[in-house]
Order: structure tokens, then C-alpha cells, then sequence
């Protein structure tokens, strides 16, 4: 078993500087809970861990298949509770592609093997919510 960690230290108000794989990111709170807007919300940084564990593996799988991919994105949208704690009821990603000649069957089977069995940020949400998708094929 491998270990992954991350550093969040605490910079000022609502402010916090998270450092990761080298890199640093800013979370901050809106201002009307006290914060200065500096950077996102965790819950969004876990819908920005979703799209960026499953979109890794999507093109990985896309260009072992040989299918050319001019433009691809994910809309990560995730339904929260009003009351406290504010949580996640379920997640929803959007996979948006466009290019030329792309068969729908080969996009459904590289999101598919994402889902089922590589993107761990996935595996690890679906023990605690629905994760559901869809793909389209943009002009």
C-alpha cells in the first residue's frame, strides 16, 4: 500500500495555502462567512479531483485506441444538502468531446473503464454517493 499526502496550512481569516506534488493552491471562503475569495471551496476542489482523476484516464484510454480527440471537457456538478454538515447527495459528470469521426462506442468504453476501474477519486466517492455520467458529442 503507497501513501499520498498533502500539506493545508492555515494563512490568515478563512484563507488556506494547500501544497501537493510540489504545487500550491489557495482555498478561501466567499465573504459573507469571513473569507477574501482567494481561491475555491473544498467541496469544489472534490468535484475538481473527480473530473481531473477520471479525464486523466479518458484520454489515456482514447489515445491507446487511436481516437483523436479535438476537444474535451467535463462539467462536475454535485447536489448539497442545505443543512449542516452540507454535503454531497450525488455527483453527476458531463463528459463533452468533439472531433472528427468519433464512434460513441469507443468514448462510452474509455469512461466506462475510467469509472469501473481506474479513477480512484471515483471508487472512492461511490462507497459514499451515486456518481453517475453522460457523454456528448459536440458539432
Amino acid at each position: 500500500m503507497s501513501k499520498q499526502s498533502a500539506n493545508v496550512q492555515w494563512t490568515s481569516d478563512m484563507a488556506f495555502k494547500a501544497t501537493a506534488n510540489g504545487h500550491e493552491i489557495m482555498l478561501d471562503a466567499d465573504e459573507h462567512v469571513g473569507g477574501h475569495n482567494l481561491g475555491p471551496r473544498p467541496k469544489s476542489m472534490l468535484l475538481v479531483s473527480l473530473g481531473g482523476c477520471t479525464g486523466m484516464d479518458v484520454i489515456s484510454i482514447l489515445k491507446k485506441m487511436k481516437v483523436e480527440v479535438e476537444y474535451f471537457n467535463m462539467v462536475v456538478d454535485g447536489d448539497v444538502t442545505e443543512e449542516h454538515p452540507k454535503q454531497f447527495t450525488s455527483i453527476h459528470i458531463t463528459y463533452e468531446f468533439r472531433g472528427k469521426d468519433l464512434a460513441m462506442e469507443k468514448l462510452e468504453k474509455a469512461v466506462t473503464l475510467s469509472q469501473d476501474k481506474y479513477c480512484g477519486v471515483s471508487a472512492t466517492l461511490k462507497k459514499a454517493l451515486p456518481v453517475t455520467w453522460e457523454i456528448r458529442i459536440l458539432e
